[in-house]
Protein backbone atom coordinates (compact mmCIF):
# COMPACT_ATOMS: atom_id res chain seq x y z
CA UNK A 1 0.00 0.00 0.00
CA UNK A 2 1.41 3.58 -0.63
CA UNK A 3 2.78 5.44 2.59
CA UNK A 4 2.37 8.78 1.70
CA UNK A 5 -1.13 10.80 1.33
CA UNK A 6 -1.82 14.26 0.91
CA UNK A 7 -4.51 15.79 3.51
CA UNK A 8 -6.67 18.49 3.73
CA UNK A 9 -6.51 20.42 7.71
CA UNK A 10 -8.85 21.88 9.46
CA UNK A 11 -9.45 25.92 9.86
CA UNK A 12 -10.32 27.13 13.13
CA UNK A 13 -12.13 30.90 13.19
CA UNK A 14 -11.41 32.19 16.54
CA UNK A 15 -11.47 36.02 17.17
CA UNK A 16 -7.91 36.43 17.65
CA UNK A 17 -6.78 35.00 14.14
CA UNK A 18 -5.58 37.48 10.82
CA UNK A 19 -8.37 38.71 8.24
CA UNK A 20 -8.60 36.51 5.04
CA UNK A 21 -5.74 36.61 2.75
CA UNK A 22 -3.61 38.38 5.27
CA UNK A 23 -3.73 34.94 7.31
CA UNK A 24 -1.11 32.54 6.35
CA UNK A 25 -3.85 29.51 7.53
CA UNK A 26 -5.94 30.74 4.90
CA UNK A 27 -3.23 30.80 2.71
CA UNK A 28 -2.14 27.39 2.90
CA UNK A 29 -6.05 26.13 3.81
CA UNK A 30 -6.54 27.10 -0.16
CA UNK A 31 -3.80 25.52 -1.50
CA UNK A 32 -6.81 22.03 -0.18
CA UNK A 33 -9.23 23.75 -1.88
CA UNK A 34 -10.56 25.84 0.84
CA UNK A 35 -12.59 29.17 0.14
CA UNK A 36 -11.12 32.73 1.59
CA UNK A 37 -13.67 35.23 3.29
CA UNK A 38 -11.74 38.16 3.77
CA UNK A 39 -13.62 39.43 6.82
CA UNK A 40 -13.37 36.37 8.56
CA UNK A 41 -10.51 35.63 10.87
CA UNK A 42 -8.38 32.29 9.76
CA UNK A 43 -6.56 31.67 13.79
CA UNK A 44 -5.26 28.42 13.12
CA UNK A 45 -4.79 25.54 10.75
CA UNK A 46 -4.80 21.52 12.45
CA UNK A 47 -3.15 18.39 10.89
CA UNK A 48 -3.59 15.79 12.72
CA UNK A 49 -6.49 13.82 14.04
CA UNK A 50 -7.92 15.57 17.21
CA UNK A 51 -11.47 14.94 16.58
CA UNK A 52 -12.42 18.97 17.22
CA UNK A 53 -10.32 19.36 13.96
CA UNK A 54 -9.75 15.97 12.12
CA UNK A 55 -7.34 15.98 9.20
CA UNK A 56 -8.99 14.53 6.09
CA UNK A 57 -6.67 12.17 3.26
CA UNK A 58 -7.81 13.77 -0.13
CA UNK A 59 -8.26 10.74 -2.23
CA UNK A 60 -11.38 9.06 -3.75
CA UNK A 61 -12.54 7.68 -0.33
CA UNK A 62 -11.81 11.20 2.00
CA UNK A 63 -11.47 9.07 5.15
CA UNK A 64 -10.08 10.83 8.19
CA UNK A 65 -7.01 10.46 9.17
CA UNK A 66 -7.22 8.88 12.20
CA UNK A 67 -9.07 6.26 10.68
CA UNK A 68 -6.82 5.43 7.74
CA UNK A 69 -4.13 4.90 10.53
CA UNK A 70 -6.51 2.75 12.85
CA UNK A 71 -6.65 0.68 9.68
CA UNK A 72 -3.11 0.46 8.56
CA UNK A 73 -0.50 0.16 11.76
CA UNK A 74 2.37 0.00 9.93
CA UNK A 75 1.51 3.51 8.85
CA UNK A 76 2.82 4.63 12.59
CA UNK A 77 4.88 1.46 12.87
CA UNK A 78 3.94 -0.73 15.66
CA UNK A 79 5.66 0.29 18.71
CA UNK A 80 3.73 4.53 18.08
CA UNK A 81 0.56 2.54 17.01
CA UNK A 82 0.14 0.57 20.45
CA UNK A 83 1.53 3.01 22.71
CA UNK A 84 -1.12 5.48 21.83
CA UNK A 85 -3.71 3.34 20.46
CA UNK A 86 -3.52 3.47 16.93
CA UNK A 87 -3.79 7.49 17.48
CA UNK A 88 -1.06 9.92 16.79
CA UNK A 89 0.45 11.35 19.74
CA UNK A 90 1.21 15.06 18.21
CA UNK A 91 -0.73 17.64 16.68
CA UNK A 92 0.81 20.37 14.07
CA UNK A 93 -0.94 23.63 13.85
CA UNK A 94 -0.29 27.17 11.82
CA UNK A 95 -0.69 29.81 13.94
CA UNK A 96 -1.61 33.46 12.43
CA UNK A 97 -2.08 35.75 15.16
CA UNK A 98 -3.65 39.52 15.24
CA UNK A 99 -4.27 40.30 18.54
CA UNK A 100 -3.04 38.46 21.80
CA UNK A 101 -4.34 34.94 22.99
CA UNK A 102 -4.92 34.56 26.31
CA UNK A 103 -2.55 33.92 29.48
CA UNK A 104 -2.62 30.55 29.41
CA UNK A 105 -0.71 27.60 31.31
CA UNK A 106 -1.44 23.17 29.87
CA UNK A 107 -1.26 20.99 32.94
CA UNK A 108 0.56 18.47 33.09
CA UNK A 109 -0.34 14.55 32.97
CA UNK A 110 -1.20 14.42 36.39
CA UNK A 111 -2.63 17.72 37.17
CA UNK A 112 -4.22 17.21 33.46
CA UNK A 113 -6.05 13.31 34.20
CA UNK A 114 -7.71 15.25 37.50
CA UNK A 115 -9.29 18.35 35.85
CA UNK A 116 -10.65 16.18 32.98
CA UNK A 117 -12.76 14.14 35.61
CA UNK A 118 -13.53 16.92 37.73
CA UNK A 119 -14.60 19.20 35.34
CA UNK A 120 -15.09 17.15 31.92
CA UNK A 121 -17.28 20.33 30.31
CA UNK A 122 -13.66 22.33 30.59
CA UNK A 123 -10.90 19.78 30.25
CA UNK A 124 -11.98 17.26 27.55
CA UNK A 125 -9.48 14.85 28.07
CA UNK A 126 -7.04 13.90 30.49
CA UNK A 127 -3.87 14.53 28.81
CA UNK A 128 -0.93 16.89 29.15
CA UNK A 129 -0.44 19.50 26.64
CA UNK A 130 3.77 20.70 25.71
CA UNK A 131 3.88 22.75 23.04
CA UNK A 132 6.96 24.36 20.31
CA UNK A 133 6.53 27.44 18.69
CA UNK A 134 8.81 28.03 15.57
CA UNK A 135 8.36 31.20 13.98
CA UNK A 136 7.53 32.30 10.27
CA UNK A 137 6.95 35.56 10.70
CA UNK A 138 8.27 38.37 13.05
CA UNK A 139 6.35 37.22 16.67
CA UNK A 140 6.00 38.18 20.22
CA UNK A 141 4.90 36.18 22.97
CA UNK A 142 5.14 36.09 26.69
CA UNK A 143 7.00 33.14 28.01
CA UNK A 144 7.70 32.41 31.67
CA UNK A 145 8.40 34.90 34.72
CA UNK A 146 11.00 37.62 34.67
CA UNK A 147 13.70 37.62 36.46
CA UNK A 148 12.92 38.87 40.40
CA UNK A 149 14.70 42.58 39.90
CA UNK A 150 12.69 42.69 36.97
CA UNK A 151 9.17 42.32 38.23
CA UNK A 152 10.63 44.23 41.42
CA UNK A 153 11.79 47.31 38.95
CA UNK A 154 7.75 47.41 37.36
CA UNK A 155 6.29 47.76 41.02
CA UNK A 156 8.69 50.98 41.28
CA UNK A 157 8.26 52.34 38.12
CA UNK A 158 4.33 51.23 37.47
CA UNK A 159 2.52 52.63 40.97
CA UNK A 160 -0.18 51.80 39.89
CA UNK A 161 0.77 48.04 39.92
CA UNK A 162 2.22 48.45 43.82
CA UNK A 163 -1.26 49.55 44.53
CA UNK A 164 -2.94 46.61 43.51
CA UNK A 165 -1.05 43.93 44.80
CA UNK A 166 -1.19 46.39 48.09
CA UNK A 167 1.74 47.99 49.25
CA UNK A 168 2.87 45.50 52.04
CA UNK A 169 3.32 42.61 49.34
CA UNK A 170 4.83 44.84 46.59
CA UNK A 171 7.54 46.11 49.79
CA UNK A 172 8.46 42.81 50.59
CA UNK A 173 8.52 41.27 47.64
CA UNK A 174 10.82 44.41 46.05
CA UNK A 175 13.47 43.96 49.21
CA UNK A 176 13.75 40.65 48.64
CA UNK A 177 13.92 40.83 44.53
CA UNK A 178 16.89 42.60 45.13
CA UNK A 179 19.20 41.30 47.70
CA UNK A 180 18.66 37.41 47.03
CA UNK A 181 16.56 37.71 43.52
CA UNK A 182 20.13 36.37 41.90
CA UNK A 183 20.64 33.54 44.58
CA UNK A 184 21.41 30.32 43.70
CA UNK A 185 20.67 28.64 46.61
CA UNK A 186 17.75 25.81 47.24
CA UNK A 187 16.25 27.57 49.75
CA UNK A 188 16.22 30.85 49.29
CA UNK A 189 14.71 29.52 45.52
CA UNK A 190 12.23 28.36 47.09
CA UNK A 191 11.39 31.35 49.41
CA UNK A 192 11.73 33.38 46.26
CA UNK A 193 8.94 30.92 44.49
CA UNK A 194 6.76 31.24 47.11
CA UNK A 195 6.56 35.24 47.18
CA UNK A 196 6.25 35.66 43.14
CA UNK A 197 3.55 32.95 43.78
CA UNK A 198 1.95 35.67 46.52
CA UNK A 199 2.65 38.35 44.62
CA UNK A 200 0.75 36.94 41.35
CA UNK A 201 -2.12 35.68 43.29
CA UNK A 202 -2.87 38.76 44.76
CA UNK A 203 -2.70 40.23 41.18
CA UNK A 204 -4.61 37.45 39.49
CA UNK A 205 -7.65 37.59 42.10
CA UNK A 206 -7.94 41.43 42.44
CA UNK A 207 -11.65 42.95 42.26
CA UNK A 208 -12.37 43.48 38.68
CA UNK A 209 -13.20 46.98 39.78
CA UNK A 210 -10.28 48.12 40.85
CA UNK A 211 -8.20 45.94 37.94
CA UNK A 212 -10.33 48.55 35.75
CA UNK A 213 -9.71 51.78 37.71
CA UNK A 214 -6.11 51.76 38.37
CA UNK A 215 -5.30 50.35 34.18
CA UNK A 216 -6.94 53.06 32.97
CA UNK A 217 -5.32 55.28 34.96
CA UNK A 218 -2.31 53.70 33.97
CA UNK A 219 -2.89 53.85 30.34
CA UNK A 220 -3.80 57.32 30.25
CA UNK A 221 -0.44 58.17 32.22
CA UNK A 222 1.12 56.21 29.60
CA UNK A 223 -0.37 57.42 27.05
CA UNK A 224 0.34 61.45 28.03
CA UNK A 225 4.30 60.48 28.25
CA UNK A 226 6.78 62.30 25.73
CA UNK A 227 8.44 58.98 25.64
CA UNK A 228 7.15 55.38 25.68
CA UNK A 229 9.19 52.82 26.15
CA UNK A 230 8.46 48.84 24.74
CA UNK A 231 6.61 47.60 27.61
CA UNK A 232 4.61 50.75 28.05
CA UNK A 233 4.00 50.91 24.36
CA UNK A 234 2.82 46.97 24.82
CA UNK A 235 0.58 47.59 27.77
CA UNK A 236 -1.78 50.41 25.96
CA UNK A 237 -1.97 47.72 22.76
CA UNK A 238 -2.90 45.35 25.12
CA UNK A 239 -5.71 47.15 27.27
CA UNK A 240 -7.17 48.44 23.27
CA UNK A 241 -7.41 44.97 22.26
CA UNK A 242 -8.62 43.73 26.31
CA UNK A 243 -10.04 46.73 27.99
CA UNK A 244 -9.40 46.55 31.83
CA UNK A 245 -8.27 42.90 31.19
CA UNK A 246 -6.07 41.83 34.67
CA UNK A 247 -3.47 40.38 31.98
CA UNK A 248 -2.56 43.71 30.81
CA UNK A 249 -0.90 43.79 34.44
CA UNK A 250 0.51 40.76 33.52
CA UNK A 251 2.93 41.74 30.78
CA UNK A 252 4.85 43.32 33.89
CA UNK A 253 5.22 40.16 35.44
CA UNK A 254 5.86 37.98 32.46
CA UNK A 255 9.24 37.82 30.03
CA UNK A 256 8.44 39.56 26.76
CA UNK A 257 9.68 37.93 23.72
CA UNK A 258 10.42 38.31 20.36
CA UNK A 259 11.08 36.04 17.49
CA UNK A 260 12.40 36.05 14.23
CA UNK A 261 11.85 33.52 11.80
CA UNK A 262 13.30 29.99 12.01
CA UNK A 263 13.91 30.80 16.31
CA UNK A 264 11.78 28.34 18.31
CA UNK A 265 10.75 28.35 21.75
CA UNK A 266 9.72 25.08 23.37
CA UNK A 267 6.60 25.77 26.67
CA UNK A 268 6.48 23.04 29.47
CA UNK A 269 3.91 21.71 31.41
CA UNK A 270 2.26 24.19 34.02
CA UNK A 271 4.61 27.43 32.70
CA UNK A 272 2.85 30.68 31.90
CA UNK A 273 2.49 32.04 28.52
CA UNK A 274 0.55 34.00 25.85
CA UNK A 275 1.31 34.91 21.97
CA UNK A 276 1.21 38.38 21.30
CA UNK A 277 0.97 38.66 17.65
CA UNK A 278 2.59 36.55 14.10
CA UNK A 279 2.60 33.64 12.37
CA UNK A 280 3.98 30.53 13.67
CA UNK A 281 4.67 26.75 13.29
CA UNK A 282 3.24 25.01 16.64
CA UNK A 283 3.18 21.43 17.53
CA UNK A 284 1.91 19.85 20.66
CA UNK A 285 0.52 16.70 22.55
CA UNK A 286 -2.61 15.66 21.33
CA UNK A 287 -4.69 17.77 23.75
CA UNK A 288 -6.89 20.82 24.20
CA UNK A 289 -6.66 21.46 27.51
CA UNK A 290 -5.81 25.18 28.51
CA UNK A 291 -5.78 26.93 31.81
CA UNK A 292 -7.02 30.63 31.69
CA UNK A 293 -6.61 33.31 33.51
CA UNK A 294 -6.32 36.77 31.60
CA UNK A 295 -6.71 38.38 28.10
CA UNK A 296 -9.46 36.45 27.71
CA UNK A 297 -13.04 36.74 27.35
CA UNK A 298 -13.16 33.08 28.19
CA UNK A 299 -13.75 31.15 31.75
CA UNK A 300 -11.00 32.27 33.47
CA UNK A 301 -9.90 29.09 35.62
CA UNK A 302 -7.69 31.73 37.89
CA UNK A 303 -7.61 29.76 41.01
CA UNK A 304 -6.28 26.56 39.21
CA UNK A 305 -3.71 28.57 37.27
CA UNK A 306 -2.11 30.19 40.28
CA UNK A 307 -1.95 27.09 41.89
CA UNK A 308 -0.67 24.41 39.31
CA UNK A 309 2.66 27.06 37.75
CA UNK A 310 5.92 26.14 38.73
CA UNK A 311 7.15 29.54 39.24
CA UNK A 312 10.28 29.05 37.60
CA UNK A 313 11.48 32.57 37.06
CA UNK A 314 14.75 34.33 34.64
CA UNK A 315 16.03 35.13 31.41
CA UNK A 316 13.43 34.75 28.43
CA UNK A 317 16.53 33.41 26.35
CA UNK A 318 16.58 30.61 28.64
CA UNK A 319 13.13 29.69 26.59
CA UNK A 320 14.63 29.57 23.16
CA UNK A 321 15.59 26.41 21.43
CA UNK A 322 18.88 26.04 19.34
CA UNK A 323 18.18 23.28 16.63
CA UNK A 324 20.93 20.90 15.66
CA UNK A 325 21.17 19.43 11.80
CA UNK A 326 19.17 16.94 10.83
CA UNK A 327 20.80 16.46 7.14
CA UNK A 328 22.34 18.47 4.59
CA UNK A 329 19.49 21.19 4.05
CA UNK A 330 17.79 20.36 7.16
CA UNK A 331 17.60 21.22 10.87
CA UNK A 332 16.20 19.23 13.64
CA UNK A 333 14.14 21.18 16.64
CA UNK A 334 13.98 18.51 19.56
CA UNK A 335 12.36 19.59 22.42
CA UNK A 336 12.56 17.55 25.85
CA UNK A 337 9.88 15.60 25.54
CA UNK A 338 8.74 11.81 23.72
CA UNK A 339 5.72 12.82 21.79
CA UNK A 340 7.27 14.58 18.86
CA UNK A 341 10.46 16.45 16.63
CA UNK A 342 9.96 18.99 14.09
CA UNK A 343 12.11 19.09 11.21
CA UNK A 344 12.93 22.06 9.02
CA UNK A 345 14.11 21.63 5.37
CA UNK A 346 15.13 24.63 3.31
CA UNK A 347 16.25 23.77 -0.23
CA UNK A 348 17.37 25.85 -2.85
CA UNK A 349 15.98 25.62 -6.26
CA UNK A 350 17.38 22.15 -8.47
CA UNK A 351 18.51 20.68 -5.06
CA UNK A 352 17.70 17.41 -3.56
CA UNK A 353 17.53 16.71 0.33
CA UNK A 354 16.97 13.23 1.72
CA UNK A 355 15.55 12.68 4.56
CA UNK A 356 16.38 8.74 6.44
CA UNK A 357 13.30 6.98 7.39
CA UNK A 358 11.70 7.61 10.85
CA UNK A 359 10.23 5.00 12.54
CA UNK A 360 7.10 6.65 13.31
CA UNK A 361 4.43 8.86 11.51
CA UNK A 362 5.20 12.40 10.43
CA UNK A 363 2.90 15.19 8.48
CA UNK A 364 4.92 17.92 6.39
CA UNK A 365 3.72 21.21 5.07
CA UNK A 366 4.93 23.42 2.28
CA UNK A 367 5.63 27.10 3.61
CA UNK A 368 7.16 28.64 0.57
CA UNK A 369 8.38 27.05 -3.03
CA UNK A 370 7.25 24.42 -4.63
CA UNK A 371 8.98 20.72 -5.96
CA UNK A 372 8.05 17.13 -5.80
CA UNK A 373 9.30 14.19 -2.97
CA UNK A 374 8.37 11.20 -2.49
CA UNK A 375 9.62 7.25 -2.29
CA UNK A 376 10.60 4.86 -4.25
CA UNK A 377 8.69 5.04 -7.57
CA UNK A 378 5.53 7.12 -5.59
CA UNK A 379 6.06 10.74 -6.87
CA UNK A 380 4.14 14.09 -5.10
CA UNK A 381 3.78 17.49 -5.79
CA UNK A 382 4.90 20.10 -3.22
CA UNK A 383 3.59 23.88 -3.46
CA UNK A 384 3.02 26.54 -0.47
CA UNK A 385 0.15 25.23 1.30
CA UNK A 386 0.35 21.20 0.37
CA UNK A 387 0.18 18.74 3.25
CA UNK A 388 0.66 15.50 3.51
CA UNK A 389 0.99 12.46 5.67
CA UNK A 390 4.19 9.95 5.36
CA UNK A 391 4.12 6.81 6.82
CA UNK A 392 6.49 5.13 8.99
CA UNK A 393 10.02 3.61 7.86
CA UNK A 394 9.80 5.62 4.67
CA UNK A 395 12.90 7.03 3.46
CA UNK A 396 11.73 10.14 1.36
CA UNK A 397 13.62 12.75 -1.23
CA UNK A 398 12.33 15.98 -2.16
CA UNK A 399 13.45 18.53 -5.01
CA UNK A 400 12.92 22.15 -4.90
CA UNK A 401 11.44 23.04 -8.20
CA UNK A 402 11.49 26.51 -10.20
CA UNK A 403 11.92 28.74 -6.32
CA UNK A 404 13.82 27.32 -3.37
CA UNK A 405 11.38 25.21 -0.80
CA UNK A 406 10.67 25.40 2.59
CA UNK A 407 9.03 22.66 4.53
CA UNK A 408 8.43 21.83 8.25
CA UNK A 409 7.44 18.14 9.03
CA UNK A 410 6.40 16.69 12.58
CA UNK A 411 7.12 13.71 13.48
CA UNK A 412 7.10 10.86 17.00
CA UNK A 413 9.50 8.03 16.73
CA UNK A 414 9.52 5.48 20.02
CA UNK A 415 11.79 6.36 22.87
CA UNK A 416 14.22 3.52 23.45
Amino acid sequence: MASIYRLQGKTQSYDWGKLGADSKVATYASASGADVDDDQPYAELWMGTHPNGPSIVLDEEQKTLRDLIQENDQLSGLDIYQQYQGDLPFLFKILSIRKALSIQAHPDKELGAYLHTQFPHLYKDPNHKPEMAIALTPFEAFCGFRPLEEIAHHLTIYPELAELVGEELSQEFTKNALENGASDDDEQVAHNKELLKSIFSALMHSPEDRVQELLSQLVTRLNEADEKDIISELIIRLDLQYPGDVGVFSSLFLNYVTLEPGQAIFLGANEPHAYLSGDCIECMATSDNVVRAGLTPKFKDVDVLVDMLTYRYGSAEAQKMSPEQFSDHSLLYDPPIEEFGVIFSNIESGQIEHHKPLDGPSILIVTKGNGQFGSGEETHELDEGYIYFVGANTPIAIRAGSSDIELYRAYSVPQH
